[in-house]
């Protein structure tokens, strides 16, 4: 499965939250037509969206499922039940917040729960010391999709950086966060990641449109 998705590029099904396109039979089309225009895989939040994408594509689903708690900042899939409720729903790959903050759960059990089930664990990480632990714990992959989303990262740019050093660990790596132009998914493979994850500027037509809005906005003010 991870062969299938080297070098290539993977597209997170994720609308905004509540928004029109926030169903499962839409994110059941977006996964058709990413695989259509040449995805290998997709990323899917929720049990009953990746259950709707998985009947639509064949592809690896990378599967995750976002809580909100009020005693811990980790969101991703932060139960052993979610990651049975995902594979269960049809995920091959399940992603958990890896960072080494406060947790309900510890990741150890995350990854074991995982390969009990059949799936391969994608480690949503933050920093090196992140990818280190999870690496040390067994996941498969290395994600830096937590990059620029805690309260010690804060860069607003892709952290191609971190992929690099991703990649030198040897362990399977998906460049996520922030990749929203052609330009920066290759630039993400060429930095080390044996796969790039791209959302927003898919996926996501309420920000896509807002980043035109703005700049005929700006042009606007200035005339």
């Amino acid at each position: 499965m991870l062969e299938n998705l080297k070098n290539n590029l993977i597209v997170s099904c994720q609308p905004v939250v509540g928004g029109p396109m926030d169903s499962p039979a839409i994110i059941a089309a977006m996964a058709k037509a990413s695989v259509a225009g040449g995805a290998a895989g997709v990323r899917v939040e929720g049990v009953a969206n990746v259950a709707a994408a998985r009947a639509a594509v064949t592809c690896p689903i990378i599967g995750i499922v976002k809580v909100a708690l009020e005693t811990s900042a980790v969101k991703i899939t932060p139960f052993a039940q979610n990651v049975v409720d995902l594979i269960s729903a049809g995920a091959d790959i399940v992603a958990v917040d890896a960072t080494d903050r406060d947790r309900p759960e510890t990741i150890g059990s995350a990854i074991e729960i995982t390969k009990q089930h059949g799936g391969l664990f994608m480690a949503d990480c933050s920093n090196l010391k992140d990818g280190v632990n999870a690496q040390r714990l067994g996941a498969d992959i290395l994600g830096t999709t937590m990059s620029g989303y805690t309260e010690r990262t804060t860069p607003e740019e892709p952290d191609l950086e971190l992929v690099g050093e991703f990649s030198r660990l040897g362990t399977f790596v998906i460049a996520e966060g922030r990749y929203n132009t052609p330009d920066l998914a290759a630039r993400a493979i060429r930095s080390g990641a044996d796969a790039v994850v791209v959302g927003s500027a898919i996926t996501r037509l309420e920000v896509v449109t807002r980043w035109f809005r703005d700049a005929v906005d700006e042009v606007g003010v200035k005339r």
